[in-house]
């Protein structure tokens, strides 16, 4: 499902507890750090995918080439992508992902034919908002690590 009730996506957020970042970054000035690191302050589980940074740890975790090196193990998938870029990661995304997985695409990321196919896939999709803004725009608090 696709969604854009602020009040469903409030809801996602807030349960979610473990954090895969497709995209994930090492430079601290680049959203692909910031927003997960703020993120991980906030109690989440924050696990690192980037095959260019494997060998590094992010957030107290290895950085993983795929989302399938996690395995499934998360709640959310917060994307960090060019939209053109998005095509190329379905596969990984729908393979690495149980049903009802929240796939987030931050802000000024939308690629509308990529939310259809994960969400006819059984995953939910948000696009174009940024998982830091709205954790401290909703008031979400921190969370109990997992």
């Amino acid at each position: 499902m696709i969604l854009t009730a602020p009040e469903a996506v409030r809801a996602r957020l807030a349960a979610a507890r473990v954090i895969a970042v497709l995209g994930a970054h090492h430079e601290a000035h680049r959203p692909a750090f910031y927003v997960p690191e703020y993120l991980f302050r906030q109690g989440y589980r924050i696990l690192p995918v980037n095959p260019a940074l494997v060998g590094q740890v992010l957030w107290g975790e290895p950085v993983q080439a795929t989302l399938q090196d996690w395995r499934g193990q998360f709640d959310l998938v917060d994307v960090f992508r060019r939209a053109e870029a998005l095509p190329a990661h379905v596969e990984e995304i729908r393979g690495a992902s149980r049903p009802g997985t929240l796939v987030w695409f931050q802000a000024g990321i939308r690629n509308e034919a990529v939310a259809a196919q994960l969400s006819a896939a059984g995953l939910d999709v948000v696009q174009d908002r940024c998982t830091l803004a709205d954790h401290r725009a909703w008031g979400i608090g921190p969370v109990a690590r997992s």
